[in-house]
């Protein structure tokens, strides 16, 4: 079965693909490839013909369509097998590392997960290429085959992966003192409405639901937009809104003082999942080991 569908996707147009969309375009492709941008053109029209989808957004950079996204994590997870085969029969160069590309949720960086990759040998040797996403927004690299392996908040499976439980990332609503004394005196219903508050992006829902959880629209519109899990924690802490902290962070600020969690009833936990590719790779294995492991010990189960 197997060779069967490899016979229908020949493995240079498959390659051809994923230089374009990794290049950007038909003409860096072709540079990347040392072949002209006309093979490269034929070689994408030919998968296309042979698949009967449009595979790629002729925009600039090029992108691939949902079709094109799974060919894309095809032809990686097959650079994967080859360098694990080659790794194996001695054959992989002069020492050269296995790379690994993992999509993390900030919050998760700052607090637990550096230190599990610490924790993975170095037999093969190993480099890292860390992407920054939302947790909610990490599985979607995996999905287009960007990243081999992903901390996600969701327990459904990408297409070609597995999923195992991590354990749950406690939030805690929290202020600095000053600004409860200031802003957070009333009932809290109200004072979330009116007190500034501190979002990690644009995209970030999470101090809004919380605000939702307790009968109001939202939080308020003064808003602080702080992009690092370390930089969010030290706005908090000085005053410049409230927000919901990661345990992590947020213990050691509440024994100094820095910190008040002001609603210590409605702590939020999200789950988090570790998911990556369906591939017999050791490289993988030896990091989701690693994860796991770190995981156990620094999330509530």
């Amino acid at each position: 079965m197997a060779t069967a569908a490899f016979a229908e996707l020949p493995l240079d147009q498959v390659r051809t693909l994923l230089a374009v969309v990794d290049e950007g375009t038909f003409d860096a492709a072709a540079a990347a490839l040392h072949v002209t941008p006309s093979a490269v053109s034929q070689r994408v029209k030919a998968l296309e013909q042979r698949t009967g989808r449009v595979l790629l957004l002729r925009t600039k950079p090029v992108r691939p369509t949902d079709s094109g996204a799974v060919l894309v994590r095809l032809a990686r997870q097959v650079a994967r097998l080859e360098r694990d085969a080659y790794a194996e029969l001695g054959l992989s160069g002069a020492g050269e590392p296995t790379r690994v590309s993992v999509a993390v949720n900030a919050d998760s960086l700052a607090t637990w997960f550096l230190g599990a990759l610490t924790r993975v040998s170095q037999e093969p040797r190993l480099c890292f290429e860390l992407r920054r996403e939302d947790e909610d927004h990490t599985a979607a690299l995996l999905r287009e085959g960007v990243v081999m392996a992903a901390v996600t908040s969701s327990p459904d499976p990408v297409p070609g992966c597995t999923v195992q439980y991590l354990g749950r990332m406690r939030y805690l609503a929290c202020a600095g003192p000053g600004f409860a004394e200031r802003h957070l005196d009333g009932p809290l219903r109200e004072s979330l409405a009116e007190a500034p508050v501190v979002v990690f992006d644009r995209r970030d829902d999470f101090q809004d639901g919380f605000a939702r959880r307790l009968g109001h629209d939202g939080a308020s519109s003064a808003r602080h937009y702080v992009p690092t899990s370390e930089g969010f924690a030290e706005a908090v802490a000085a005053g410049l809104g409230w927000g919901m902290v990661p345990e992590p962070q947020a213990d050691p600020m509440l024994r100094a003082g820095r910190l008040v969690e002001f609603a210590p009833d409605l702590a939020v936990d999200v789950p988090l999942y570790w998911q990556q590719w369906k591939l017999d790779s050791p490289a993988l294995a030896t990091v989701a080991g690693a994860v796991v492991g770190a995981a156990r010990e620094a999330l509530r189960r």
